[in-house]
């Protein structure tokens, strides 16, 4: 049933925060309120179809993305992480400030209830602020990462120019604000791009530290897709970190899982499934926005041949290849045909993780992903790239969910061990222990009543805390 209330989304520019947020937006407008989720015409065009029965009550709104002075920084139709190499997404952040202004003007016409920002956005706290319409930020990360990166200091706004966190040396061990043992690090290999990247100087003049602080301090609540079930420590942390004198509220809200396809796409990878083993199947799928080299792509490949499994791989063509062939080893196709399947382009994810034949999933440890993965029960084969995937997989290999690949000190890795990892978690007698942990796991991943409790606990601070009943 519609209630009055109306909630602005604003996500960042990049998939992995733009589809959580999406998925918010559907779960918020099954439950009768009203949303605009705000982006680019770009980005709006790539999100899925709105379901026909809550279309009036979701609005996709396309705000063009301003341009830039100069075109070579962040060419014309570029409007998400995906489509740039990583060096460019500070100019991306400009364009995307620029938006401050369009949607400045959107709040003020439409007089919302609540503002549902993203870390980046920090522009939304001054008109929030000015327009009298209280703010929550949405976090796209687990607790355990949120917890890692907001520091008591950046929350309370006493940090000043001292940061807690001297160093990329800091960044290689769990945070001195963590009152329990935790293994949450980053590897040295990582650890200085993290420090510059989170505190560094960029062109849009505000570092992303700065952003986050500007968003947490001004928010009335904080909202995680995460359950306690799973990361019940973090988020207790979290709460000691935020709540302080304030007590402000911080709520697990579910998983957000989506909806299960109904009936099956079609695709001739289905017909191959269909024939294998239960629980056989390796997917491996590194999403789009981990920029493999072509030596990382190609040590994959030749780890998946080596342990013998049977694979299904979504793959995209990287930039740095002419063609398909070319991203793939010499060989390699004629070599596994039969015993895999390399899929170029889309995939139909969901369906193919749900289907009976995968067993396991090889892939960075985003949180979304780990989300969709154990959701099946599925083992975990980690290789982390950037941002939270690290931490993620820590938290995953520490609740014994999952191997991480290991990697030498410059951050390489080799093909032997990815197939040592594959083998254990798939096969081997060694990994039973790490097989039976995630069909538990998906007993709470997959619980949908469970999730929704959560949800609908956060739908009705919502509609008691909205800026009608302020």
């Amino acid at each position: 049933m519609a209630t009055n209330l109306h909630v602005v989304m604003v996500p960042w520019l990049a998939f992995g925060h733009l589809m959580p947020f999406f998925q918010l937006s559907l779960q918020l407008a099954k439950a009768g309120i009203r949303v605009s989720f705000v982006s680019t015409p770009a980005n709006i065009r790539r999100l899925p179809q709105v379901p026909s029965n809550i279309a009036y009550l979701l609005e996709l709104v396309a705000f063009p993305l301003p341009s830039l002075d100069n075109e070579q920084l962040l060419p014309q139709g570029c409007e998400a992480t995906v489509d740039i190499p990583s060096e460019n997404i500070q100019y991306l952040k400009i364009a995307y400030d620029l938006l401050r202004h369009p949607v400045k003007q959107f709040v003020i016409d439409q007089k919302p209830d609540w503002i549902l920002a993203d870390v980046i956005p920090y522009w939304v706290v001054e008109i929030a602020k000015e327009h009298y319409t209280p703010l929550v930020h949405f976090s796209v990360f687990s607790a355990a990462a949120l917890s890692f990166f907001v520091t008591p200091t950046l929350v309370t706004g006493a940090d000043g120019q001292k940061k807690t966190r001297s160093s990329p040396e800091s960044w290689t061990s769990a945070p001195e604000w963590f009152d329990f043992p935790s293994p949450l690090a980053y590897p040295r290999f990582l650890a200085t791009c993290i420090h510059e990247g989170y505190y560094g100087v960029n062109a849009t003049g505000i570092s992303d530290d700065q952003r986050v602080a500007k968003v947490i301090q001004a928010s009335k609540a904080v909202a995680i897709r995460t359950c306690p079930e799973f990361e019940a420590e973090y988020l207790n942390l979290f709460e000691k970190i935020v709540g302080g004198e304030k007590h402000k509220p911080v709520f697990p809200i579910g998983l957000l899982l989506p909806e299960k396809p109904k009936g099956r796409t079609i695709n001739d990878i289905f017909g191959w499934l269909d024939v294998q083993r239960a629980n056989s199947v390796v997917f491996v799928g590194f999403g789009s926005e981990c920029k493999l080299i072509k030596e990382q792509v190609q040590e994959i490949a030749y780890g998946v041949e080596l342990s013998g499994l049977p694979f299904l791989w979504a793959l995209r063509k990287p930039d740095w290849a002419v063609n398909e062939l070319d991203t793939l080893p010499c060989g390699f196709r004629e070599r596994t045909q039969g015993r895999g399947v390399v899929c170029f382009g889309w995939a139909p994810q969901m369906e193919i993780l749900g289907h009976p034949s995968i067993g396991g999933s090889l892939f960075h440890s985003g949180w979304g992903s780990v989300i969709e993965t154990l959701q099946f029960g599925h083992s975990l084969v980690v290789l982390p790239f950037v941002i939270d995937q690290p931490l993620n997989a820590r938290l995953l290999v520490d609740k014994g969910l999952a191997v991480e690949i290991e990697r030498s000190e410059d951050g390489s890795f080799g093909r032997d061990d990815i197939a040592k990892a594959l083998r254990l978690a798939m096969v081997s007698g060694g990994g039973e222990k790490l097989r039976s942990r995630a069909r538990e796991a998906a007993q709470v991943f997959g619980n949908r009543d469970l999730q929704d409790t959560y949800f609908n606990r956060f739908v009705e601070y919502l509609k008691e805390n909205g800026a009608a009943n302020q």
